[in-house]
């Protein structure tokens, strides 16, 4: 990987012609989530003209596209009839079982809250038509991925070590993955990172690690590798300049699981002025 401060004092402007994946910019965070919201309707919008179906893995993470993307779709009469969804991941008890779906930080009940049941009943998405992945049947949604004709686009987030779902850095003391081999990874269980509950638990829980779900169930990096297209959506402001430069800059590396993205025919990264701004030491 290149030094990191060379990364770190690159302008935001010349990212784009530096880096290793396509880039773009936005105005601001509104900018960003209409973006994204505006992608996925018009991706369901034009598949539905031509009668093909659309096949999306979502994240949750970033949130603040759903509303947008359902008031889009409520005014537009856009139809999710044909619509396959495969979520990224959840959060799941110390014994490896999915969190209620009535818990404040499932992923399936904010789905459910935000996106699915705020649809016009007439648009509504079949319920068998929308996935998850399950830490009691592991391979399920690869085979529903599979039995849906593959994935059209892949749409999601960057945490800050470079998790994309779940798919954390394999650190440990007594093995070692290689890049190919973490490429290759399939739907598992995943025991959080600790920066991923320290991070998620300020945001979520105020502060209260204790009140955290320790593990969780990801889609492997095969299924998203797999995919047609992927997006990639970053409004995270100042904490995610560092990891935006690594993943668009870097070498491909396991200690940022986002830089393996590198190399997939059609992605591209989003961010917001703000986030692609350099990262500069603060005490504000």
């Amino acid at each position: 990987m290149p030094n990191l401060s060379t990364l770190l004092t690159l302008p935001a402007d010349q990212i784009s012609s530096a880096a290793r994946m396509r880039f773009q910019i936005l105005a601001d965070q509104p900018s960003l989530f209409q973006h994204m919201a505006r992608s996925i309707a018009d991706e369901i919008k034009t598949n539905n003209l031509v009668g093909q179906p659309t096949r999306l893995i979502l994240p949750v993470g970033p949130t603040r596209p759903y509303p947008l993307l359902v008031q889009i779709c409520n005014q537009e009469s856009i139809c999710w009839k044909n619509v396959h969804t495969f979520n990224m991941d959840e959060y799941c008890d110390w014994q490896g079982r999915w969190i209620p779906e009535d818990h404040p930080l499932s992923f399936r009940g904010f789905m459910q809250r935000t996106l699915f049941s705020q649809l016009e009943p007439e648009l509504r998405i079949p319920p068998k038509q929308i996935h998850f992945p399950d830490p009691l049947h592991l391979d399920s949604l690869s085979n529903e991925i599979q039995k849906a004709g593959g994935i059209d686009t892949c749409y999601g987030g960057i945490g800050y070590h470079g998790h994309v779902a779940f798919n954390e850095p394999p650190f440990s003391r007594y093995y070692r993955i290689s890049p190919d081999e973490y490429r290759a990874s399939l739907t598992r269980l995943v025991q959080l990172a600790p920066d991923t509950v320290v991070m998620n638990s300020i945001r979520n829980t105020s502060g209260n690690s204790l009140d955290f779900p320790a593990m969780g169930v990801t889609i492997g990096m095969a299924d998203i590798l797999a995919s047609r297209r992927i997006r990639l959506y970053c409004p995270g402001g100042a904490w995610q300049r560092t990891v935006l430069r690594i993943t668009l800059l870097g070498e491909p590396d396991v200690a940022y699981p986002s830089t393996l993205l590198q190399g997939h025919p059609d992605i591209k990264v989003y961010a917001d002025r703000e986030t692609a701004e350099l990262p500069e030491p603060t005490l504000l």
